[in-house]
């Protein structure tokens, strides 16, 4: 499929033009994205219809938010719920799109004067300086982590995007000194093609793994929209790039010759100053941070770079490389990399090297991420258990890392609705296979599409689980039984006081069909769990 690219510029020239404009705001949702944008419209003065596939009684949070609000002036707005019709799109000045709605072939769209979307619209107005991530893991917790290090700093930093904040929330608080950082799935960055609207100053791109093929087809379309996020940097401008080793010669349709990795191929094409991230050191030859084990129990990351790059401190006592990471709080070796890059992006900052260190130390991780929010102590036998809430692992492989993130076996919950993967990496991983060195004392498995693509692989490699059930209340009940029965200590070893047992709720797929979204499902979790245990 083509893709679609826009105008350059922006149907907008000043804020000051939307007043008394008819804006048509296509999905207003359940995450924040869509009420931001009736919200800002309507303090510029629009007149603004919502059109949404869901009903008035599907969408009543929202709407409730929206109605109870005395500084908006609701005479502008009107809803038009449970259809779209084609006249609120051909009598609109603008469309606002949501990003989850494909423009190829949608009737609705096609009709439309002029289409605009949060972000492109923040971008166009908005004179800070923006650091954008995108990738297919650990997009979340890198923006997360550097945001809340931008911030501990002295900075006054802004963070949105596909993280559920919508930018325009923030808009009138920016300036030349504000950075933004921007999380940017696929979509979002598809629907700023042609546009010239991002122009980061920093760019990272995240672990390139097969995400949302359903929507794509093949990882070349899925890449090609990742690209835009370097589209239009420059030589004054920053590429953070993967340098280890990954599936690109198989995944790609094409490889380009002397790339081994997609990190390769966005090198050779950026025009932004290239930086590179690895678990291991970096050759002597290439710039960029790593990570460097020193001790079994400890991994730090350091930094090296030209010498224009490298802070007046390392410059003045001769540094070649200077540390940035040391201890974490978070969980997880998939974890250690995000931290890193969030650390890249400081040092290019200015932050000082101990600075960096020292707040990305006392970063505790965001919700739905490895988040810890439970314990729970056996009345049998007083085993204690801690439970992780990592609902927004969307693709097998996340999950996969999940599972080894704690340096000793976990109780594993998985599963859930497929997008067009494929479940053999956490199938390997949780068999061992692939080398994995902790196999999950049990599994449980939540029904879904995305879980009968896992079952047979697992039953390939003798692997046992219980499920796959229809519900987290009765997955949960069985796990309680199981953890309070006289076989536990079998099951689990014999209690140590301290030594609790992960129970590590990581989907490693979408969440449609039993819950609204990863969210919705990361919080039911969460009840449940508080509830049951």
């Amino acid at each position: 499929m083509t893709p679609h690219v826009y105008p350059e510029g922006c149907a907008f020239n000043t804020l000051e033009d939307i007043r008394g404009k008819k804006v048509t705001v296509m999905g207003l949702g359940l995450n924040g994205g869509g009420e931001a944008c009736v919200r800002f419209f309507l303090h510029h003065g629009a007149y603004v219809t919502v059109t949404d596939m869901k009903t008035a009684e599907q969408l009543a949070p929202t709407i409730n938010s929206i109605g109870t609000d005395p500084s908006l002036d609701l005479s502008r707005l009107r809803y038009v719920l449970g259809e779209h019709r084609i006249e609120d799109f051909e009598n609109a000045d603008c469309v606002i799109k949501n990003p989850g709605v494909k423009i190829q072939g949608n009737k609705f769209l096609a009709t439309a004067k002029a289409i605009e979307t949060d972000i492109s619209i923040f971008l166009h107005f908005t004179k800070a300086p923006i650091i954008a991530v995108t990738g297919s893991k650990g997009k979340s917790s890198t923006v997360s982590a550097l945001s809340y290090a931008l911030n501990q700093a002295g900075f006054k930093c802004f963070l949105g995007g596909n993280i559920t904040v919508s930018p325009l929330t923030f808009l009138s608080k920016t300036d030349g000194t504000t950075p933004v950082v921007l999380e940017l799935s696929s979509w979002q960055l598809a629907d700023l093609r042609g546009r010239k609207a991002l122009k980061p100053k920093i760019s990272i791109i995240t672990k390139i793994v097969p995400d949302h093929q359903n929507w794509y087809g093949d990882m070349d379309s899925y890449v090609e929209d990742k690209k835009l996020i370097y589209a239009d940097q420059d030589e004054k401008d920053f590429t953070i790039l993967d340098f280890d080793d990954d599936d690109y010669l198989r995944d790609c349709a094409n490889p380009k010759a002397g790339c081994r990795c997609w990190g390769d191929l966005f090198a050779s094409e950026t025009k932004g100053r290239v930086l590179r991230y690895s678990k291991n050191e970096l050759p002597a030859d290439v710039a960029g941070v790593f990570q460097k084990n020193e001790s079994r129990e400890f991994t730090a990351g350091y930094v090296r770079l030209p010498t224009d790059l490298m802070s007046a401190h390392a410059r003045n006592k001769c540094l070649q490389v200077e540390q940035i990471m040391g201890s974490l709080q978070v969980p997880g070796n998939h974890m250690k990399i995000n931290v890193l890059n969030a650390g890249l992006a400081l040092y290019l900052m200015g932050v000082a090297a101990e600075q960096s260190m020292n707040i990305l130390g006392e970063w505790k991780g965001i919700t739905h991420r490895l988040e810890k929010f439970h314990e729970w102590e056996s009345p049998v036998d007083g085993r204690e258990i801690s439970f992780f809430n990592d609902s927004c692992a969307t693709v097998p492989e996340a999950a996969a890392a999940a599972s080894q993130s704690f340096e000793q076996k976990v109780i594993f919950i998985t599963g859930g609705t497929d997008k067009g993967l494929d479940f053999l990496p956490l199938a390997k991983c949780l068999s061992g296979e692939d080398g994995s060195r902790f196999k999950p004392y049990e599994i449980y498995l939540l029904a879904g599409t995305g879980t009968d693509k896992l079952l047979p692989l697992l039953k390939e490699r003798n692997v046992n689980y219980y499920g796959p059930f229809d519900s987290l209340s009765i997955l949960l009940g069985m796990l309680k039984t199981n953890l309070m029965s006289e076989t536990a200590s079998k099951i689990y070893g014999k209690p140590v006081g301290g030594n609790r047992i992960p129970v590590v709720f990581s989907p490693g797929a979408t969440s449609f069909g039993m819950f609204t979204n990863e969210f919705d499902r990361g919080n039911k979790f969460k009840s449940m769990v508080k509830e049951i245990f």
